[in-house]
Order: C-alpha cells, then sequence, then structure tokens
C-alpha cells in the first residue's frame, strides 16, 4: 500500500464536481464563517447601542471592564495602553468587530477580516480572560482558533473574494 496524500480529501477550488465529498469540502468552512461574521457584528452592535459601554467609568462601561482585569492579565501593559483612553479604545474595538464581521460574513477580503478576529480575540484572550480557570471555560481562546481555518483557507464560496477571483480567471 502506498503512503501519501490521498488526492480526494483536497479542497478543490475548481469549477464544482458533483460527488457529495467535493462539495462537502467545498462548503466546509461556510457554516463557521456565518456564525464567527454574525456573533462579530452582534457583538459590535451590542457595544455601540449600550450608552454605558463607552463610557471611561461606571457600571458596565469599558474603563471599569478593563480596570477589573489589569491585575490578571498576561499583559498589563496592553490593559494600560486601552486605560489612556477607554472611549476610544471601546469604539476601536466595536468597530473593528464590525469591521471583521461584515467582511467574514460576506467574503469581502475574508482572511484579512479572519486575521483582524484572530487578533481581537488574542487580544481578549491575553487580557479579559487570562485568569479563567479551566483555561477551556474562557470563550476567547475558543474564537481564536475558530479564526485560524478561515485564516488559512478564506471564503471559497458565496463570498465576494471567489466572485473577484472568477472575474480575474475569465478576464
Amino acid at each position: 500500500m502506498a503512503h501519501g496524500m490521498r488526492s480526494d480529501l483536497t479542497t478543490n477550488y475548481g469549477p464544482p464536481r458533483s460527488d457529495w465529498r467535493a462539495t462537502a469540502q467545498r462548503y466546509a468552512l461556510l457554516p463557521l464563517r456565518v456564525f464567527l461574521g454574525v456573533t462579530f457584528i452582534y457583538a459590535s452592535l451590542d457595544k455601540l447601542t449600550d450608552s454605558a459601554f463607552f463610557k471611561a467609568s461606571g457600571a458596565g462601561s469599558i474603563g471599569d471592564q478593563m480596570r477589573g482585569v489589569r491585575d490578571t492579565s498576561a499583559f498589563p501593559e496592553l490593559v494600560d495602553l486601552a486605560l489612556k483612553s477607554p472611549p476610544g479604545f471601546g469604539y476601536a474595538i466595536a468597530f473593528g468587530e464590525l469591521a471583521v464581521g461584515i467582511g467574514t460574513l460576506l467574503g469581502v477580503l475574508a482572511r484579512l477580516a479572519a486575521v483582524g478576529g484572530a487578533l481581537i480575540s488574542l487580544s481578549l484572550w491575553l487580557t479579559v480572560s487570562w485568569a479563567t480557570t479551566p483555561y477551556y471555560l474562557g470563550n476567547d481562546l475558543a474564537y481564536l482558533m475558530a479564526w485560524l481555518p478561515l485564516v488559512l483557507a478564506g471564503a471559497a464560496v458565496w463570498s465576494v473574494d471567489s466572485w473577484w477571483r472568477r472575474r480575474r480567471l475569465t478576464a
């Protein structure tokens, strides 16, 4: 028996084939893309519509949240940077999540959007959920890992990126 990579298991980004494995492989990341896109858009809108979130202090404010995690984060310097302007940091996170969510959901510069999502998740893991024990109870690490397949594969189907790719190939 020969050992090596099975060619029938590799992702085919060309024209769709008729067998169900190829179809399943082409669409395998679509549920993840939809989930992460919708979740990041929702998280952004939740922040943007919360009048208390963008305040430097007070119940539910980004300032109080950051002060609460400062001493338990992996990089307190990162939190200190955010505390220089809590409202500015809050808006940066909210609009970053919105851009990542829209880019991921629509597949517009999907790999770049996934890198942005991974960086947001990484920064939240290293600051907000770093002290969560056991580690698997913190959701930011799971989100970070969920972004990695999209960083590697992009948005092969039902995306603006695939439409652009098809246009370039036929031009």
